[in-house]
């Protein structure tokens, strides 16, 4: 019998990174030496923690989610025009905003399934379709305003013993953590991880492996509608809110170790490399560091995570027994 590993691999690394970052944000600024400091940081963190969560289960199965980015602006300029700053809208808006982030997923899952467009096609043309139809609905500048109690989930929150108040966002972001991580526990989500080791076999053992597929893209989709909702309280409304999150939620994926074409990652490792990320680009600012490297850094982030990847899956595994020697040799020694 073998033990179960405590933690999937490649979880413990980005937790090592995590470890050492949060340590560093300890010495490079006052502000983090108490408990107040790290939650601002995971507050801040929270939606792009969300992001990546929904973006490992695309990528897992052996897709790209390029369009969340774009599914985000569109999201927080939607709302604003909406609610007009009328509090009594506010729970009907979040909820059309999560219906149609998931309609917009199960768009990218069918063309990429039922067309056979290649997923990085397909949520690259729907990330120019929500910038167009984003600007054009706009002119440029979002109209509107959101309403107080939109506002409250990015930016009010509950009070708890020894920490004080955490947020509203801090405990969804806990919400969606513990239920990917159920559903990657179920027979569902393991399925769903061996679709992007090898979806031949999925098939030819009578799983739906487009249906599991389109389903990925619809938590995804999903997932970047409630990231925009807890963004938008906490950053207020913008037409480049969401400029540049799909790499940066591919970053902290790829930085949590997860296998770009599928098949290997945690979700766990997932949200901690997203955390890393934040915490990494907090570091930087502190150290008086340009803002304008965070695109450097993302892209070396990318380059080192998958080539140390590529290395570990074409390292010679070591037989568990060492092999015995050939019959013919031993018969010519004696």
């Amino acid at each position: 019998m073998t033990r179960r590993p405590i933690l999937s691999e490649g979880t413990g690394p980005v937790l090592a990174i995590l470890a050492l970052l949060l340590t560093a944000l300890a010495f490079a600024g006052p502000a983090y030496t108490g408990p107040d400091g790290y939650l601002a940081l995971l507050e801040r963190a929270a939606p792009l923690m969300v992001l990546a969560v929904g973006q490992y289960f695309v990528i897992v199965s052996g897709g790209f989610d390029l369009s969340v980015g774009s599914l985000v602006t569109a999201g927080v300029v939607v709302a604003a025009r909406l609610l007009g700053g009328d509090d009594a809208r506010t729970w009907w808006v979040i909820a059309l905003l999560l219906v149609a982030g998931c309609l917009v997923g199960l768009a990218n899952g069918l063309i990429t399934t039922r067309l056979g467009v290649p997923s990085f096609i397909t949520t690259l043309a729907m990330l120019l379709v929500l910038d167009g139809a984003v600007f054009l609905w706009t002119g440029g500048a979002p109209r509107g305003a959101l309403s107080d109690s939109f506002r409250a989930l990015g930016r009010e929150g509950v009070d708890v013993p020894w920490l004080g108040q955490v947020s509203w966002s801090v405990v969804l972001l806990a919400a969606v953590l513990a239920g990917a991580l159920l559903f990657m526990r179920s027979r569902t989500g393991r399925t769903l991880l061996a679709v992007g080791d090898n979806e031949t076999a999925v098939r030819l053992a009578g799983g739906g492996t487009a249906r599991l597929r389109s389903l990925a893209f619809v938590l995804s989709g999903g997932l970047a509608a409630l990231a925009a909702v807890l963004l938008a309280g906490f950053a207020g409304v913008s037409a480049q809110i969401g400029q540049g999150l799909e790499f940066r939620a591919i970053t902290a994926v790829v930085l949590g170790g997860v296998l770009l074409g599928g098949g290997r990652g945690s979700v766990v490792a997932a949200a901690a490399g997203a955390l890393s990320l934040e915490a990494l680009f907090s570091l930087l600012n502190l150290a008086g560091v340009s803002g304008a490297l965070q695109s450097a850094v993302q892209g070396a982030i990318i380059i080192a995570a998958v080539a140390y990847a590529a290395r570990r899956r074409l390292r010679p595994s070591r037989p568990a027994f060492p092999r015995p020697r050939s019959t013919s040799r031993q018969g010519e020694a004696t």
